[in-house]
């Protein structure tokens, strides 16, 4: 279907194929096991022999119309679906890696990613070394170890907006034999294709803008099945050399292209088992539906929020690629021509409490822990996201201490504008 059809009939199409008498909307498969007429059906399941379902925690078809939909936006060859955007970035690196090995990642990332990769994978044995995004690829290059495993970056970062020049990142990648993984959240397949560019293996956290209405938790993992892991199978032993937790099977000989996600879902997801509720699924696939509708207005409304910002003399400093002189405009303009997404990042003159203080006067705009919904709101991720981090550490990933993130909503331009005005004016 990838192939027939543009994103925009992808979004209401793919996935769910109905035959005849079938539902024309996806079903809930709630159910947490699938039966069989014998016990020789089940063994070959288990044994990776047949693909179908036997329990949720490994596969459920609901789960993977709605995975099969975001790999067909995404131009992929499979995906998972996770609990999380976090659960999601923790399995794309833990799929290849393990205790005593390294990976590279631009430091521009989300503050609970930061800590997952900075804290939590290093007491896993799984080291990591943060580069800053816009050195040169020989700067870049210099992070790099023997046992490096993979090269991470957020196409848009969260909250600091900085654009990933993803064709660089994946040639320094693959210069040292190892996947991109871009973290596509903020533009989605609408606005940014990164496998288009040399990534390898695209993560998202479904939260945001996929699912767009707040309503369920979750992330994706979606391979390209360009990265040709035999050719450097002494890195990737996982995938290259036999499982003994499946009869002795090798991923990549046994499932090709499919390897690397089959890998995930066999056996992380079958021993870590984050999984999302079909019923989460359903309403993920809902909001795909319109994610093609959704986007362009985001970036229409961001836009005429970001050029008020910066025409008020209240407002310190504005950060939005789509603004004429912004630092990553060219890059954005490059890797996301129709718009990069709804999130502004701006300060106001007088700093940290200037800041809060104009978040309490917002009426329409809510504060809260939330970015990429169709209503708009706002953070100041010093206090809340990222307050675990020091004002160096807040600097090193981009997020100054007076930084304000406002994720701007579908609603009506007008009204955002005037509930800002008035909240400065207070």
């Amino acid at each position: 279907m990838a192939k027939q059809f543009k994103p925009e009939t992808l979004c209401v199409q793919a996935g769910w194929s109905p035959k005849k008498g079938e539902p024309r909307v996806l079903p809930i498969y709630q159910s947490t096991t699938f039966k069989y007429d014998s016990s020789e059906q089940m063994a070959r399941l288990f044994d990776l022999e047949e693909s179908g379902y036997f329990y949720t925690r490994l596969q459920n078809p609901t789960n993977d119309a709605v995975a099969a939909k975001i790999a067909a936006l995404e131009g992929g060859v499979g995906a998972i679906l996770t609990s999380s955007g976090q659960a999601a970035n923790y399995y794309a690196l833990f799929n290849i890696c393990e205790a005593g090995d390294h990976f590279v990642c631009s430091s521009a990332i989300y503050g609970g990613t930061f800590n997952l990769f900075n804290v939590t994978m290093r007491k896993m044995g799984i080291d990591v070394t943060f580069v800053n995004p816009d050195d040169s690829e020989e700067e870049i290059g210099k992070a790099f170890r023997p046992n490096t495993k993979a090269l991470f970056g957020e196409s848009i970062s969260n909250p600091s907006l900085e654009v990933l020049d993803i064709e660089k990142f994946a040639h320094i990648a693959h210069r040292h034999g190892v996947p991109l993984i871009v973290d596509n959240t903020f533009p989605t397949p609408i606005n940014c294709r990164p496998f288009e560019w040399g990534a390898d293996i695209v993560v998202h956290s479904t939260t945001k803008y996929m699912d767009g209405h707040a309503t369920s938790v979750g992330g994706c993992i979606v391979d390209s099945g360009n990265f040709d892991w035999d050719a450097h199978a002494d890195k990737f032993p996982g995938l290259c050399t036999p499982d003994e937790s499946y009869h002795g099977l090798t991923y990549t000989k046994a499932f090709g292209k499919m390897a690397y996600i089959t890998k995930a879902t066999a056996q992380l997801m079958r021993d870590l088992g984050s999984i999302p509720s079909p019923f989460n699924s359903f309403l993920l696939n809902l909001g795909l539906e319109t994610l093609h509708l959704r986007v362009p207005r985001h970036c229409q409304n961001a836009q005429r929020v970001a050029e008020y910002l910066q025409a008020n003399d209240k407002v310190a400093w504005v950060n939005y690629s789509g603004l004429p002189g912004n630092k990553y405009h060219e890059l954005a303009q490059k890797y996301m021509p129709n718009g990069s997404c709804g999130v502004i990042s701006f300060g106001l003159k007088g700093g940290r409490d200037v800041a809060i203080r104009f978040m309490d006067h917002l009426k329409l705009v809510a504060i809260v822990t939330h970015v990429a919904d169709a209503r708009t709101c706002v953070l100041h991720p010093a206090s809340h996201t990222h307050r675990q981090l020091t004002d160096e550490q807040l600097l090193e990933a981009g997020v100054r201490p007076d930084l304000i993130r406002l994720s701007v909503g579908i609603e009506n331009a007008d009204d955002i504008i005037a509930d800002i005005e008035q909240a400065l004016k207070a």
